[in-house]
């Protein structure tokens, strides 16, 4: 088993290829890195590995950073010290999620759990994506709903908007707005970032740093400069609506699925 440690940490670094070398003396760890910077360059360079140990906090920032610039296709287990970034991690090919300090009886369930994975996969399963689609969604089940309206300002009033006649999510001048299917705006107390975090994904999806759209928003789109893609939107919206180049084969993804 071939892993790839992302810890920003010498010392946690250290002690979690201990725990993986007590476990199982053959596992060969190909890398241990500090940064985003580092995995990106790590991936682009060499084979990908049989599964990423990722902490979330790294020397230049957030793990969640590096999904914007690809996708895993390898199954990760997230090691933090932090709780509330559970449901996120969930969202990729999050296997597990532990919580600092790691002992070996934790790491070892996580990691019998990715080889009952691996059982599946050389059975004829054609894809690992499924199985751990699946985990993702009964981890989401039991823990988790998503939110189905939400309370918006309008004028001096407040009202609220359904999930269902919501058309997408902008930020205009630093406030974060919230336009419907009636082409009506409403500001809305969130951050992109936070919003990520409570939409269904199968119905939203961030296509840069300014927009959070619903698929039945999506009129069409075409084909753009630097590899980008052009939305028209409806309700129509008087900004340009770029899927930014790094999200545009996620983005492909997420239409097609």
């Amino acid at each position: 088993m071939k892993i790839l440690i992302a810890e920003d940490e010498a010392l946690a670094s250290e002690r979690l290829q201990l725990l993986l070398k007590q476990y199982d003396s053959s596992i060969e760890i190909v890398a241990s890195l500090d940064s985003v910077e580092d995995i990106i360059d790590f991936m682009d360079k060499n084979p990908s590995p049989d599964l990423l140990l990722l902490d979330i906090h790294l020397s230049d920032g957030h793990i969640f950073e590096l999904f914007n610039h690809i996708k895993p296709h390898v199954p990760i287990i997230f090691t933090t010290a932090y709780d509330e970034y559970a449901l996120k991690a969930f969202k990729y090919n999050s296997i597990d999620y532990l919580l600092k300090p790691i002992r070996l009886e934790e790491l070892s369930l996580s990691l019998k759990k990715y080889k009952t994975i691996q059982q599946y996969h050389q059975q004829a399963i054609p894809n690992i994506d499924i199985i751990v689609d699946a985990l993702k969604k009964n981890v989401q089940a039991s823990h988790y709903q998503y939110k189905s309206r939400f309370l918006v300002k309008y004028g001096d009033k407040m009202q609220y908007q359904d999930v269902e006649d919501i058309a997408y999510f902008y930020t205009d001048e630093k406030a974060c707005f919230l336009s419907n299917t009636q082409g009506k705006r409403f500001v809305v107390e969130y951050t992109l970032e936070q919003l990520e975090d409570v939409l269904d994904p199968a119905l939203f999806f961030r296509i840069n740093r300014k927009f959070i759209l619903k698929i039945n928003a999506i009129k069409e789109f075409k084909s753009y400069i630097n590899s980008r893609l052009k939305i028209l939107l409806e309700p129509h919206i008087n900004m340009d609506v770029i899927v930014s180049r790094e999200k545009v084969q996620l983005f492909k993804q997420w239409i097609d699925q």
